[in-house]
């Protein structure tokens, strides 16, 4: 079972660039398909992004495609996700979240562990 810990959020001015990590623990992170998703307080999760398990290939939401970019390092057991030229309207929780079933994964539904997410705050 791996443990999954954000960080790297913050507040930055609309236009600003953030990148997130998750950090993996306790279990073997090569092996886990990975993926970034955001929540505003009252509304659903929203998938971002996610990436093979060998890095070899991605997929992204419309709403970051070509801002955001997920990358992960599995000699150092982290992913990240490299976010740019941010929008008021990105501001949210950001979590990662992993999957040791298949290779890939994208959509919200069928990651079995979670981190507890970290805060992004884009001001105008």
């Amino acid at each position: 079972q791996v443990r999954l810990v954000e960080s790297g959020g913050g507040l930055v001015q609309a236009g600003g660039s953030l990148r997130l990590s998750c950090a993996a623990s306790g279990s073997t992170f090569s092996t886990y398909a990975m993926g970034w998703f955001r929540q505003v307080q009252g509304k659903n999760r929203e998938f971002l992004a996610a990436i093979h398990r060998n890095g070899a290939s991605t997929f992204y939401a419309d709403s970051v495609k070509g801002r955001f970019t997920i990358s992960r390092d599995n000699a150092k057991n982290t992913m990240y996700l490299q976010m740019n030229s941010l929008k008021p309207e990105d501001t949210a929780i950001y979590y990662c979240a992993g999957d040791p079933t298949v290779g890939i994964r994208a959509g919200v539904t069928g990651y079995d562990y979670w981190g507890q997410g970290t805060q992004v705050t884009v001001s105008s």
